[in-house]
């Protein structure tokens, strides 16, 4: 099974070459690893993503990151 390439952004990228998004089941304990510990501040470490999303009215982890998160 070949490997999926990192692109110079490090941001992981599928056998095609594009940027994975992140699933809607990704839970806010795992974001918190990669974007720190105040990512989410007042939410459950165990909310999954999809939640988070709704509940702020942000279409994807981008938006709720350029609006949300500091």
């Amino acid at each position: 099974m070949a490997k999926a390439h990192r692109g110079l952004d490090a941001r992981h990228r599928d056998k095609s070459g594009r940027i994975e998004k992140k699933h809607g089941n990704t839970r806010i304990g795992s974001l918190r690893k990669e974007y720190g510990p105040t990512f989410a501040k007042g939410h459950r470490k165990d909310m999954m993503l999809k939640t988070l999303l709704k509940e702020t009215g942000s279409a994807s982890l981008h938006d709720y990151l350029k609006h949300h998160h500091r």
